[in-house]
């Protein structure tokens, strides 16, 4: 694949010009003929024909002075032009213009005036109104049944242009949340290798904040629905050592490897965009419910390393810091449950790596616990909004509290994990550096009980012959470890 970085990078567009470039649809004009508007609204069906049909006239007299004179046809799109066809971009938001524009046959058009089109901002343009038709079912169903228009979509991933791939990223992810057309779009990116090859380029080199969402964005959703095609997108640049390379085969680019592609992204986004970020660390998550994904991971030494790393430096730098607010939690219960996810699954994956030893740590067990005491401090700021109001709804009844027991769910079992990895040395160290004390360790044992019983004993074995004191006092102080 040629190499487009700077492409992607340096000449990106700032986010606010994607909000603010397009001018206000036209107002109606006096002396429209009766029944020339397009359904209940006042747009003229005659100035959707007139701004079609020169759009067309445009871009064919170009190719044919092209053929003519053997002279690459001006990129420039024409000012007026432009102001028409972003109009019509703006108006095919609504339902009546885009069923109004699929009657006129506009799918097919506009892959016409694409496969044609040598402007940037044409061809975004014309996909921009394509992905706003595709918000309505009836319009959405005419785009994925043409079948070039298909494959045409899946092949402008390999456009340098930013705004045209943001657009493009838009209308599959727009296509991909309708159920009846689902499948057929799954299908058609599954027979493109080149799909995951050029959204792993961008993933890997650019800088475009809005872009590098959307594609993440549009990987959730391709690896949320379709399990099997995320086993293929890992092993595809996990190759095995053994495998013989061909003659022809020497002569390509290795293919991408995912999980450092989703890494780097996500570090473009680490200060750019938390939306992003979680949804990168959503994906991350993902990719370890598969073992293809989780052997991406861990299977070597420096992707592991490099992988936890970020993910610690999110902990200790970024989420749930000491001086936040409880409800902090909640503002980030998405991100901390897969950042939490991934790195409890490297760690009990990766026992013999030096950088994982609970020793050097010590800042894990405080971040969980410090997690764990704010969810505590949320359930009884909402307990006590309920009471106050006399509302019957039980806690964790709502979405956001069933968020927020994920989130105590992954906590605990990463902890029992962390526990059980103490030693008596490690113990005496933590007390001598304040990570363990009594709070905390009541904390902490109020939280794993009884679900992790059996962790729970082992640490305080362990903890008996490191302070007796202090686990005669948490003994007396938590009734449930008298049972253990």
């Amino acid at each position: 694949m040629e190499d487009r970085s700077n492409e992607l990078g340096a000449s990106d567009p700032e986010p606010s010009d994607y909000a603010n470039r397009n001018p206000s649809p036209p107002p109606s004009e006096d002396g429209t003929p009766a029944g020339d508007s397009i359904g209940s609204t006042v747009y003229s069906k005659h100035w959707f024909f007139s701004t079609l049909t020169k759009l067309i006239e445009a871009v064919t007299r170009k190719e044919e002075r092209k053929d003519k004179e053997g002279e690459e046809a001006p990129a420039e799109l024409d000012e007026d032009m432009e102001n028409d066809i972003c109009k019509v971009w703006d108006m095919s938001m609504n339902e009546e213009v885009s069923l109004f524009l699929k009657e006129f046959n506009a799918p097919e058009i506009f892959l016409g005036v694409i496969n044609k089109s040598k402007s940037n901002r044409l061809t975004e343009i014309c996909v921009g109104i394509l992905a706003n038709m595709s918000c309505f079912q009836e319009t959405c169903t005419a785009i994925s049944d043409n079948e070039n228009l298909g494959e045409l979509l899946l092949l402008l991933l390999a456009d340098p242009d930013p705004p045209t791939l943001l657009e493009t990223c838009r209308l599959l992810l727009t296509c991909l949340s309708q159920a009846d057309v689902a499948s057929s779009w799954l299908e058609r990116i599954r027979k493109h290798s080149s799909v995951r090859e050029n959204l792993c380029f961008i993933m890997s080199s650019s800088t475009n904040v809005d872009l590098l969402v959307k594609v993440g964005e549009l990987v959730d959703k391709i690896f949320d629905m379709d399990e099997d095609l995320m086993t293929d997108w890992i092993e595809a640049g996990s190759p095995e050592p053994q495998t013989p390379v061909t003659d022809i085969e020497e002569d390509k680019a290795p293919a991408l490897e995912m999980v450092s592609c989703l890494l780097e992204a996500a570090k473009q986004l680490r200060y750019e965009s938390t939306e992003g970020l979680d949804v990168y660390m959503h994906v991350l998550q993902l990719l370890t419910t598969v073992d293809a994904g989780l052997q991406a991971i861990v299977r070597s030494p420096d992707r592991g390393r490099s992988a936890w790393e970020f993910l610690y430096e999110l902990i200790s730098r970024d989420l749930c810091q000491p001086d936040d607010p409880p409800l902090i939690v909640q503002e980030q219960k998405t991100i901390l449950s897969s950042v939490f996810a991934v790195m409890s699954i490297i760690f009990a994956s990766q026992a013999d790596q030096e950088y994982r030893k609970i020793e050097k740590n010590f800042f894990l067990i405080d971040s969980l616990l410090r997690v764990l005491e704010n969810l505590g401090a949320c359930h009884t700021t909402r307990s006590d909004k309920c009471r106050r109001r006399g509302s019957d709804e039980p806690p964790g009844a709502s979405d956001e509290d069933l968020h927020l027991q994920i989130l105590k769910d992954v906590c605990c079992e990463f902890l029992s994990n962390v526990l059980s990895e103490l030693t008596k040395e490690s113990i005496l160290e933590g007390i001598k550096q304040g990570h363990i004390n009594e709070h905390k360790c009541r904390r902490a044992l109020a939280d794993l009980l009884p679900l992790y019983a059996a962790y729970v004993k082992s640490f305080m074995g362990i903890l008996s012959e490191a302070d007796r004191p202090l686990a005669d006092t948490l003994t007396e102080q938590i009734p449930a470890l008298r049972d253990q």
